[in-house]
């Protein structure tokens, strides 16, 4: 396949490192864009010069918080910025991980993604969009999140991904010569768990003891207990298990 050029905005976060790697390993030019590369997607300062010669957007920026309102706000700047200065660069294309459920969600984070979807969607640009079950990494996030030696976790449940897989199933999506038919296409970790069992698992080598309790407090927790928030009949399901991706951390 010939070299394409890539931006990567949130190149520098949790999934856009290894969106940076699949697209270096690949071959393709790539153009990293976040504020520690000095491209601020949310001000504009020098996205426009980022952006010159790109033919290809892939969008894995993120707010930082699980707050709705400010990563909503986040999400429609974002948005807004990349098409207007994408259009004025000729880009083709933009391609974005989202997560599965948003659709279906009315509250918290993943309704801020769903209305960046949304976004996206309405812009001059044509738009791909992949949407990721909960990544593994994300478990670490949620044990750092809480003090102490004991860490509250829902037991709600997930099918954990591992960062790097997405990041290839979404340069490939980016990449290949048409867009796929509907639905929109999912990856998910190879099997069903309990997110708070999970944590277990990790807390066990931090020496926190994880307990899973009802996630009655979190946005949308009754139908994520009824599986909303799970990959679809149609959804790629690609290894490492949780189990084995912590086999592999330092």
């Amino acid at each position: 396949m010939s070299s394409t050029t890539f931006a990567v905005a949130g190149a520098t976060g949790r999934l856009g490192r290894h969106v940076v790697d699949v697209l270096t390993e690949r071959g393709h030019r790539v153009v990293p864009m976040s504020r520690a590369t000095g491209v601020d997607i949310i001000t504009g300062e020098r996205l426009a010069e980022a952006l010159t010669g790109v033919e290809v957007i892939i969008d894995v920026a993120s707010w930082h918080s699980s707050d709705q309102d400010a990563a909503t706000e986040f999400f429609r700047t974002s948005a807004r910025n990349l098409h207007e200065a994408g259009r004025k660069a000729g880009v083709a294309q933009i391609a974005m991980a989202s997560i599965i459920g948003a659709d279906k969600a009315t509250a918290g984070f993943l309704a801020a993604k769903k209305v960046h979807e949304e976004l996206l969607l309405s812009g001059p640009i044509p738009v791909r969009i992949l949407r990721a079950a909960q990544f593994h990494e994300f478990v670490g996030q949620l044990l750092d999140w809480q003090q102490g030696d004991v860490a509250y976790l829902p037991a709600l449940p997930a099918q954990l991904v591992a960062c790097r897989t997405v990041a290839e199933e979404l340069v490939d999506l980016a990449s290949a010569p048409s867009a796929p038919a509907p639905p929109i296409p999912e990856i998910a970790g190879p099997r069903r768990e309990i997110l708070a069992e999970a944590a277990q698992l990790l807390g066990a080598r931090r020496g926190i003891k994880v307990v899973g309790v009802d996630g009655s407090g979190m946005p949308d927790a009754e139908i994520a207990a009824n599986g909303a928030f799970l990959p679809g009949p149609h959804a790629k399901l690609a290894g490492p298990t949780f189990q084995e991706w912590l086999g592999t951390q330092p």
